[in-house]
């Protein structure tokens, strides 16, 4: 998620790590683990602590409620990022505000919907 907000592909975190985007997508993906020495370096590529990558981290999964799980899927959506990006690109507040209450009246126009 973090290279999202970064708004880096995983082209470019591969190339600073010397590595292929290939397995770039293999770590994210999980199908390969990450060494150490590469957490280490790609905390320092993302300005991150190594810590920032076990915060999620809970001693049972199974006490998480299903809302905070929705939640969690959403928040690691590639759409959830660039929508938070977009909003935070926009300087003005006002604007903001708009574009918020905007995004609000469109979801809202679809709950109403039988």
């Amino acid at each position: 998620m973090r290279r999202l907000l970064l708004g880096m592909n995983q082209e470019t975190l591969a190339n600073a790590l010397g590595l292929t985007f290939q397995q770039v997508q293999k770590y994210e993906g999980g199908a390969n683990r990450v060494s150490a020495s590469r957490l280490s370096a790609m905390a320092d590529i993302l300005s991150v602590p190594i810590s920032y990558f076990f915060g999620d981290l809970r001693p049972d999964d199974a006490e998480i409620s299903p809302e905070d799980r929705q939640w969690r899927e959403y928040l690691q959506k590639p759409e959830t990022i660039e929508f938070i990006r977009l909003y935070y690109a926009i300087p003005d507040p006002k604007v903001r505000r708009q574009f918020l209450d905007m995004a609000k009246t469109v979801a809202e126009s679809f709950e109403a919907k039988p």
